[in-house]
């Protein structure tokens, strides 16, 4: 597995989101019973827990559910956990795309090259979460080409932690679990929301959810992002 540089979230790391959902659908394919298999649509939820921030353009091994560096660093780790609901609520386009315009990301960002949600990544998803009411947000999305899984968890990651990021008050992901029920189709205008579930000194657990235009669900998360 390589994160390659165009993936990048904090500037020389993986973005969080896109590496998990990497590391992810790389451990649910080694576990396939055999080729050209798909995981069970009831399957348990992928975690991955980063240790680390991902490399870029490194050559990544996965070994019974740790994925290390060259070195041996351990990046993540990988695990299966038992079922959860989606929490964050849909909102419909117009209401996203209202929220995106007020998204404080655009003036006081602390990673604006994020692939996902950073305003000065030409190239990235250019997700914007703006706020709703308290400790919600919402976003348009319009899906890229070549969109697949792991654009999926990279939508569903930085919404959800944009419910409890502020300026001065930046936070990482530590942590996400996500369900995705199908990939979303090049060219849509999805919908992305995210809300703040609870925070506790440096911790916060937020969830975020994505939906195809015509309102059905694409995907849910469920995250833990940590205080920098």
């Amino acid at each position: 597995m390589i994160i390659g540089s165009r993936y990048n979230g904090p500037s020389g790391s993986g973005n969080g989101g896109w590496s998990a959902g990497t590391f992810a659908v790389a451990a649910q394919n080694a576990a396939l019973p055999m080729p050209g298999s798909r995981p069970r649509p009831d399957a348990d939820p992928v975690e991955v827990t980063l240790r680390r921030p991902p490399p870029l353009e490194t050559p990544l091994t996965l070994d019974a559910g740790e994925v290390r560096d060259p070195a041996g660093h351990l990046i993540a780790e990988i695990a299966t956990v038992a079922a959860f609901d989606p929490v964050a609520e849909p909102v419909d386009l117009a209401t996203a795309r209202a929220a995106a315009a007020d998204y404080p990301g655009l003036v006081n960002h602390p990673f604006p090259s994020c692939y996902v949600c950073g305003p000065e990544h030409a190239d990235g998803l250019r997700i914007f979460p703006g706020p709703l009411a308290a400790g919600r947000t919402a976003a348009p999305f319009r899906v890229p080409a070549g969109a697949d899984v792991v654009t999926a968890w990279a939508a569903l990651d930085c919404p959800g932690g944009w419910s409890v990021i502020a300026p001065g008050r930046p936070y990482l992901l530590g942590r996400i679990s996500a369900v995705v029920l199908a990939a979303p189709r090049p060219d849509d205008e999805c919908v992305v929301t995210g809300v703040l579930s609870r925070a506790q000194g440096r911790k916060a657990e937020v969830h975020s959810s994505l939906f195809a235009p015509d309102g059905s669900l694409l995907g849910y998360a469920r995250a833990t992002w940590i205080k920098g």
